[in-house]
């Protein structure tokens, strides 16, 4: 264990000045992207139509259900306003992994550019090894920054976007609850790729 974080101590300070951001950053992205599976689960089986046209309340087990009881329960006046906070509420940190996921490859590509300006560095003094690493350290941290970017974004890219189709699907079937119950809202402001 001891040599374990040894390694990975080792491993970001070869990386440079980039690494510490894109810890913190894979941190606060792998938290938006667990909070963001919690509030995406649907919590039941059963198809929307099942589920609206029963006589019995829905059982409130996940944001999804509790949005669909509210359509069920309020009637059309608040339909709208039930699928405009639920939009809000599903859409929660998705910006943020965004942004993440578009912000880590180019801290990457900073640190690659920072190490090869090293590299050269070493090579206009002829230097192989210098008080800062020289040629070797300025190769490392070229290749160890640009790893951990891609390593950061890639995993974020992927999940991110099945969680995003998640959303569409649940606001998609929220939607559909509201129109079974009501018809088409009347609120000639609603936006028609509001959930995309």
């Amino acid at each position: 264990m001891h040599k374990l974080l040894e390694s990975l101590i080792e491993l970001v300070i070869s990386g440079g000045f980039v690494m510490p951001p894109l810890i913190i950053g894979s941190a606060f992205l792998w938290y938006a992207l667990v909070y963001r599976l919690q509030s995406l689960k649907r919590g039941s089986n059963k198809g929307v139509f099942e589920l609206m046209s029963g006589g019995e309340a829905i059982e409130k087990e996940s944001a999804f259900l509790i949005y669909l009881s509210e359509i069920k329960a309020m009637g059309k006046d608040h339909s709208f306003i039930t699928l405009s906070n639920a939009f809000d509420h599903f859409s929660k940190y998705k910006t943020l992994v965004t942004t993440i996921v578009m912000v880590a490859p180019l801290l990457g590509l900073l640190g690659t550019v920072s190490g090869m300006i090293e590299t050269f560095e070493g090579l206009g003094n002829m230097s192989l090894f210098t008080q800062s690493g020289g040629i070797a350290g300025g190769i490392s941290q070229a290749l160890v920054s640009t790893q951990m970017g891609l390593a950061v974004a890639i995993p974020g890219l992927v999940v991110g976007k099945m969680l995003a189709r998640k959303q569409t699907s649940l606001m998609t079937e929220l939607e559909q609850a509201s129109e079974l119950l009501y018809g088409k809202p009347n609120n000639n402001n609603a936006k028609d790729d509001v959930y995309a």
